[in-house]
C-alpha cells in the first residue's frame, strides 16, 4: 500500500451478541439460530477447541472477548497471554480405535495490520494450556461434564525446549506432571507465568 493510499477507518467495538438479535429480511429467525447451525456439536474439532478455550477463559476470570486474529487464545486483564490447544479420544466421526491425542500450532506466524503476517513462526504465548476430553465411549461422551476433562500447563521456555510445532500427550504429560480438573485451572496458570514479577500478583 502506498502513504498516498486512502486509508480505511478502524473497525468500531460492537456489543457482544446475545442470541436473540434478529437477522433482518429472513423470517423468525435469530443469531441463536445461525449458532445452532455452525457449532451444534461438541466433538467437532473446531467447536471442541472454541469451548476448551472458553473454559480457559473462565477458568482465569477474563473479561476480554476471544480475538480471532490474536496471536493467542485467552487474555486476563493483567496481560497474561494464554494459547489453548485441545485433544480428544472420541470423535463426531466413525472410528476404529479411539485417536490418538496430539497438539499442533504451538509456533504460528504474528499479524498486524501494518506489518500483515510475520515471516517467522514464533511462540507467543506465556502460558500453554492443552485441553484433553478424556471420554473413550462415545455412548458417555459429554463435553459439558468437566470430570471429563483434564489440563496440562506449560509454561512458555519449556514449550520453546520443546522446539517443535506439534507434541504428543505424552510428552506434554512427561513435562508438565499431573493434570489439573477445570477446578483448580485458575490456579495452575497463575503457577505457571513466567513473566517477571508474576508470582507476586494476587
Amino acid at each position: 500500500m502506498n502513504r498516498s493510499d486512502p486509508v480505511m477507518p478502524p473497525p468500531q467495538p460492537l456489543p457482544p451478541l446475545q442470541g436473540h438479535e434478529p437477522i433482518v429480511g429472513v423470517l423468525d429467525t435469530t443469531v441463536a439460530d445461525f449458532w445452532r447451525f455452525a457449532l451444534p456439536d461438541l466433538r467437532m474439532n473446531n467447536s471442541r477447541g472454541l469451548f476448551a478455550e472458553f473454559l480457559v477463559h473462565l477458568a482465569v476470570r477474563s473479561s476480554e472477548p476471544r480475538v480471532e486474529w490474536a496471536s493467542h487464545d485467552v487474555q486476563t486483564g493483567d496481560g497474561l497471554r494464554i494459547e489453548v490447544k485441545c485433544g480428544a479420544y472420541v470423535q463426531a466421526w466413525e472410528q476404529r480405535a479411539p485417536s490418538a491425542v496430539r497438539f499442533g500450532g504451538l509456533r504460528a506466524r504474528t499479524w498486524s495490520a501494518d506489518a500483515g503476517y510475520a515471516r517467522e513462526k514464533s511462540y507467543n504465548a506465556d502460558v500453554y494450556v492443552f485441553a484433553v476430553q478424556t471420554a473413550l465411549d462415545p455412548a458417555v461422551y459429554d463435553a459439558l461434564d468437566m470430570a471429563q476433562w483434564e489440563f496440562y500447563v506449560l509454561a512458555r521456555p519449556n514449550v520453546e525446549a520443546l522446539g517443535t510445532d506439534s507434541v504428543g500427550l505424552r510428552t506434554v504429560c512427561a513435562v508438565a506432571g499431573a493434570p489439573v480438573g477445570f477446578a483448580g485451572l485458575g490456579d495452575r496458570i497463575r503457577a505457571a507465568d513466567p513473566r517477571p514479577g508474576a508470582a507476586l500478583k494476587p
